[in-house]
C-alpha cells in the first residue's frame, strides 16, 4: 500500500514569498515602530540638509558638541515623559535645576568636596521633587498649577541664596572637570550621563512592575485604583525621581559653566523638555511614551538648534523653533487620536 502524496497547497506559499519581498529596511522600519521610523527619517533629512547648508556641521568636533549641548536639556526631557506617562506634568523642573546647581557650588566651596556638593544637590532635588508630590496629593492640585508656582518658589529660592550672582568655582575641580570635559571611549562623559539615565529609565518603564503601573495610572486612573494600584505613592515617587535627575542636570550646568548658576542655563528648559516629549509621541493626556522616541526627538530639537547656530540664524528664533515644534507635535497627537476637537462639529 502506497502512502497518499502530498499535495503543496500553493495558496500556503503566497504569504512566504510576500514577506520575503520586503526590504530588509522596511523590516527594521517596522520592527522599530511607526513613531520611531517617522522620528530617525526627520533627523536623518534634518542632518542631510545642514551638511548642504553647512559644509562644517559633520565634522566630528560638532556632532561631538551637539551630544554635550543636548545632555542638560535631554535629561529633563526623559524625567518630563515620565510624568507625562503617569499623566501629569512637572513645569518646574529647570528651577529645580538652577537650584540644585548654585547649592552644588555653594557646598563645594565651602567643604572642598565635590563629593558632598554632588550630595547637596542630590538631596535638595529629592526634596523639592517631594514637595511637587506632596502639594498635588495632599493639597489636592492640578499638577500644572502646583508646578507653575514651584516653579517660582525654587527660582526664587535659588535667587536669594546666591543673590541673584554665580557662586563658588569648580573649574579647578578633578571630578567637576571630568563631568564637563572628560570622555570615556571617545563619547563625552555628558552624553554618557544621559544614555545612562535613558536606559535605566527605559528598563524601569519597559520592563518592571512599577512601569506597567505608570502606564496604567496615566491611561485610567479609576480603573487602576480599582486593581489595588496605590496612586498616591506612584505620583509623590515619580516626582521624586523628577527632582533627582533635575538635580544631575543642575549638576551638569555647574561643571559646564564652572560655577553655580541660578537662572543662566536653565531657564527656558521647562518648554524644551515638553517639546522634546510630546515631538516624541508621548500623549500629554498620559498612558503612553517611550523613552527611546524621546531621545530621538531630543536629537532633532539639538541638531536643528545647532543648524540654526550654525547658519547665523538669531538666538531668538531658536525659541520660534522649539514652540512651533511644540504645537506641531500637539496637533499630529490630536489628529492620530481621533478625538473631537474643540469647537468643531463631531
Amino acid at each position: 500500500m502506497t502512502a497518499p502524496t502530498r499535495q503543496e497547497n500553493p495558496m500556503s506559499a503566497e504569504p512566504a514569498e510576500a514577506t520575503a519581498r520586503i526590504s530588509p529596511i522596511r523590516r527594521v522600519l517596522t520592527g522599530m515602530g511607526v513613531q520611531n521610523s517617522s522620528l530617525i527619517l526627520t533627523l536623518i533629512a534634518l542632518v542631510v540638509l545642514l551638511s548642504f547648508l553647512n559644509e562644517n556641521f559633520l565634522r566630528t568636533n560638532n556632532l561631538l558638541l551637539i551630544g554635550s549641548a543636548i545632555t542638560i536639556m535631554g535629561l529633563l526631557s526623559l524625567v518630563q515623559t515620565l510624568v507625562i506617562i503617569l499623566g501629569a506634568l512637572d513645569i518646574s523642573v529647570g528651577s529645580m535645576a538652577g537650584l540644585a546647581s548654585v547649592v552644588s557650588a555653594m557646598v563645594y566651596t565651602s567643604t572642598g568636596s565635590s563629593g558632598a556638593g554632588i550630595l547637596a544637590a542630590v538631596v535638595i532635588g529629592l526634596l523639592c521633587g517631594l514637595v511637587n508630590g506632596m502639594i498635588i496629593i495632599f493639597g489636592r492640585v492640578n499638577p500644572v498649577v502646583a508646578t507653575l508656582g514651584t516653579l517660582a518658589t525654587y527660582k526664587g529660592i535659588a535667587q536669594v541664596v546666591s543673590d541673584g550672582k554665580a557662586q563658588g568655582y569648580t573649574g579647578a575641580d578633578d571630578l567637576f572637570i571630568f563631568l564637563a570635559k572628560g570622555s570615556v571611549l571617545g563619547l563625552p562623559t555628558l552624553v554618557w550621563v544621559f544614555f545612562i539615565v535613558a536606559a535605566i529609565l527605559h528598563f524601569l518603564l519597559r520592563y518592571t512592575d512599577i512601569g506597567r503601573n505608570i502606564f496604567a495610572i496615566g491611561g485610567n486612573d479609576t480603573a487602576a485604583r480599582l486593581a489595588g494600584i496605590n496612586i498616591n505613592r506612584y505620583i509623590i515617587g515619580v516626582y521624586a525621581l523628577v527632582g533627582m535627575v533635575a538635580a544631575i542636570a543642575g549638576l551638569l550646568i555647574t561643571a559646564r559653566t564652572g560655577s553655580g548658576q541660578p537662572t543662566s542655563g536653565s531657564e527656558g528648559l521647562e518648554l524644551q523638555a515638553v517639546t522634546a516629549a510630546a515631538l516624541g509621541g508621548t500623549m500629554l493626556k498620559g498612558g503612553k511614551g517611550s523613552i527611546v522616541s524621546t531621545v530621538l526627538a531630543v536629537f532633532i530639537v539639538g541638531v536643528l538648534d545647532n543648524g540654526m547656530s550654525g547658519l547665523g540664524i538669531n538666538q531668538f528664533w531658536q525659541n520660534v523653533a522649539h514652540g512651533l515644534l511644540l504645537v506641531a507635535a500637539v496637533v499630529l497627537q490630536q489628529l492620530r487620536s481621533g478625538e473631537r476637537r474643540v469647537g468643531l462639529p463631531a
